[in-house]
Parts: structure tokens; C-alpha cells; sequence
């Protein structure tokens, strides 16, 4: 947070617009977090994943994005909202939330991020958190370092729902739940690295 005339305030969408365009940020919650530039392994499997995505996503109505491109997960007309993330990936399949041709406004479909080590545990829980509050329906968390994906789908209930939660280490395929005839081949994502 920064100090104004002795009172904390939180950052808003409108400040990120002013921020230098070289340095790449995310806030959650009205909180800055500066982004490291990501690994040749990081930048692999993003690749990859990428190239997985697309290439099933052909001549379909939904649309894979790769960072660096903002999400605002709670986007408000006059810029106040608080939450600008940029995931390693993202399925967007409404093509309205894309129809200022320069962010994601609302929660995409599927957002995957890629494990690096400045990413911090409380990082991770706050993320979550902003995305099952914003509906995202399908979450990945992909750690390199031991070959694991953690899936997160959305289940509606009462209320805003929950994630259902479970850990695939050393999968050689997973299915995606969003795009349905989709199996991604983690065999080649890992043998890429």
C-alpha cells in the first residue's frame, strides 16, 4: 500500500494505467505485487500449453490468451476496482469480456499459472480466493519442480460455490474440464523442458 498525506490507500486499476509499461505488476486487493521475469523452463511449458490449447481451440468460440495480458476480475466502469491479475494462461469463451481489445473484464473460464519460485504461499491463497470469488470455473496451479498439477473446479452450490480440489503428480494426461474433448499431454509439456 502507499502513504497520501499520512492515510494508506490501495491501488486501483486507474493508478496501474499510470505505472511504468516495462515493469510488470498484479494487485490483488488494492495490493501491488511486482512480477519477476519468468525461466526458460517457466517460458516452456507456457509454450507448450500454448501450443496445446490453440491448436484444440481452432475454429471454436473460445480464445487462449497467454501473459502478459490484465484480467480484471471485478471490473468497475470508472477503473476503482482493486484486482488486475495476469495468469501464465487463460480460456476465455465470452467474447464480450475481451471487447475493449486490450484485458480480460471478468473472470475467464480456465486460468492457469505456472509455479515459479517467487510466487509465496500467501500469493497463492490470495489468488485462489479472487478466483473462485469471481467464478473462475477451472484454476491449474502447474509445479515444475515436481512435475504436479493442482486442479481446481468450480462447483456451484448455495452461495458462491467451491473449488474441488485434487493433485495430479507426474500426470502424463488431464482432461480439461471447461473444454470438453480436451486431454492435455503433460508427456510433452515435461519432455520440453
Amino acid at each position: 500500500m502507499r502513504e497520501l498525506d499520512g492515510e494508506y490507500s490501495s491501488y486501483t486499476y486507474a493508478d496501474y494505467l499510470s505505472w511504468e509499461t516495462d515493469k510488470r505488476y498484479e494487485i490483488i486487493e488494492g495490493e501491488a505485487y511486482m512480477m519477476s521475469s519468468p525461466s526458460v523452463t517457466h517460458q516452456t511449458i507456457s509454450r507448450e500449453l500454448l501450443l496445446q490449447f490453440g491448436n484444440f481451440l481452432k475454429a471454436k468460440p473460445c480464445e487462449v490468451f497467454a501473459a502478459p495480458l490484465d484480467v480484471r476480475l471485478f471490473p468497475k466502469e470508472d477503473n476503482c476496482d482493486k484486482t488486475i491479475v495476469q495468469p501464465d494462461l487463460l480460456v476465455v469463451c465470452d467474447s464480450s469480456k475481451l471487447a475493449d481489445g486490450k484485458s480480460c473484464r471478468g473472470a475467464p473460464d480456465m486460468v492457469i499459472e505456472i509455479l515459479s519460485p517467487s510466487n509465496t504461499a500467501n500469493l497463492l491463497l490470495l489468488k485462489f480466493n479472487q478466483y473462485l470469488q469471481a467464478g473462475v470455473r477451472e484454476y491449474w496451479v502447474v509445479v515444475p519442480e515436481t512435475r504436479t498439477i493442482q486442479a481446481h473446479i468450480l462447483e456451484k452450490g448455495e452461495g458462491a460455490g467451491h473449488y474441488i480440489s485434487t493433485v495430479h503428480p507426474n500426470a502424463e494426461t488431464l482432461d480439461v474440464f471447461v473444454l470438453p474433448g480436451l486431454a492435455i499431454d503433460f508427456t510433452a509439456v515435461w519432455g520440453r523442458q
